[in-house]
């Protein structure tokens, strides 16, 4: 039986709420935590704590976004001018039927045969190296906010997402905001519009696991779930927040440098233990 303590929890959502919204990989960067952590990958328990704990950090970026999320419904704000694009629901729409399509029809395989820590350092690299092509050498840039996006483009944006969907550790963040720049959208805009376009996905996939999970939410958990919970959102909502400040002038390179040192880390750490 896991020992349930909170501090485990906390670390654990600490990990969750930096990585989930930065291009690094939360699902790798909890895959190896939990590795450091001698805790199994097939734990039940620590398999429901991660579905709950990438809820808070879903809140988190609805908390950031709350406006624009109304007025893609019409809620709020003004029209856009005559021959003007707006972002709206069918930009987001083609942006996850993709990777939507895919994780509903793959999830048990992709997670029976690719959540390892090997996998994951392979893909901490490999994701790097987009990052650095999407750099030096992206799209030719027609789109500098979320409302110049054409349909085109949110289409594929949503194509570089299911990198993330079938190979743990590739990062969703980092998949769409490199497949952005590379079609054409600036970095902040796809940085912007992948926080976005996450929302209503990992809703969906967070509510199907937990009505696949529910039966493990009993009282001796629930006040780890809750401490985790808890701290992936708040640390969620100062990632995202000081992440939207710096990507203007943080290159993704940074970003892709340190994939690569976390990933000769924990190959250095697997040979020697």
């Amino acid at each position: 039986m896991l020992e349930l303590h909170y501090w485990v929890a906390v670390i654990i959502g600490i990990v969750e709420g930096l990585t989930e919204f930065l291009p690094v990989s939360s699902t790798g960067h909890m895959i190896l935590t939990q590795a450091l952590l001698r805790i199994p990958e097939d734990n039940e328990i620590m398999k429901t704590f991660e579905v709950v704990i990438q809820l808070g950090a879903i809140l988190a970026v609805v908390v950031v976004y709350w406006k624009r999320i109304l007025q893609l419904f019409g809620l709020a704000g003004r029209s856009a001018p005559a021959g003007k694009r707006k972002l709206n629901l069918l930009h987001i729409l083609i942006g996850i039927i993709p990777a939507g399509l895919i994780g509903f029809l793959f999830n048990k395989t992709i997670e029976a045969k690719l959540f390892s820590p090997v996998t994951v350092v392979l893909s901490l690299v490999v994701g790097g190296v987009l990052l650095i092509v999407a750099e030096k050498l992206p799209g030719r840039r027609t789109a500098d906010t979320m409302d110049d996006i054409t349909y085109r483009q949110a289409f594929y944006i949503g194509l570089y997402q299911i990198l993330a969907v079938v190979w743990p550790g590739f990062s969703r963040s980092g998949a769409t905001i490199a497949g952005g720049m590379l079609s054409g959208v600036s970095r902040g805009a796809s940085a912007d519009f992948t926080f976005i376009m996450a929302i209503p996905l990992m809703f969906a996939a967070t509510a199907l696991s937990l009505l696949k999970k529910h039966d493990m939410f009993t009282p001796d958990v629930i006040g780890f779930f809750a401490v985790g919970f808890i701290v992936s959102f708040i640390v969620a909502l100062l990632a995202v927040v000081t992440f939207i400040k710096l990507v203007s002038r943080l290159k993704l390179t940074y970003f892709a440098y340190y994939r690569f040192i976390v990933a000769a880390l924990f190959v250095l750490y697997f040979w020697v233990f």
